[in-house]
């Protein structure tokens, strides 16, 4: 899954951009039909782009996706293990909007995440500067 897009920092920004706004439309389209793990799976998919609208463009669509979980815990049981990382990347980018709907969805996915993944999710995910959301 996750490794099926690799090669996106081969592309150009505005490839990128495509492939986000079309990742976008997928996971809005998941939402409506409340496949809402699913939305999360495909937000998740794919390695953070490096250019800045390009990750301001991705956070749209992971936001709309962690926005549309009503069960964290079910969530997490049936997302693999890979993407929790990832996962707690955007938790913090969440939070570090400081908009209240959306702190309090991360601060709870936050808790059940770090309850299921550990500690050391937490510490990998902030000490990875290079693949930053």
């Amino acid at each position: 899954m996750a490794e099926a897009k690799k090669s996106v920092g081969s592309d150009n920004a505005e490839d990128i951009l495509t492939k986000i706004e079309n990742k976008s439309l997928k996971i809005e389209s998941l939402i409506k039909q409340y496949k809402f793990i699913e939305a999360i799976k495909t937000a998740l998919e794919g390695y953070p782009p490096q250019d800045e609208r390009c990750k301001f463009a991705n956070w749209i669509g992971v936001h709309k996706a962690l926005m549309a979980i009503k069960d964290v815990e079910g969530m997490l049981r049936s997302l693999d293990p890979q993407y929790y990382d990832i996962l707690m990347k955007y938790v913090y980018r969440g939070l570090s909007t400081g908009n209240r709907t959306t702190c309090d969805q991360c601060l709870k996915i936050h808790e059940k995440l770090t309850e299921k993944a550990g500690f050391g999710c937490i510490l990998r995910s902030l000490a990875d500067t290079v693949n930053t959301v």
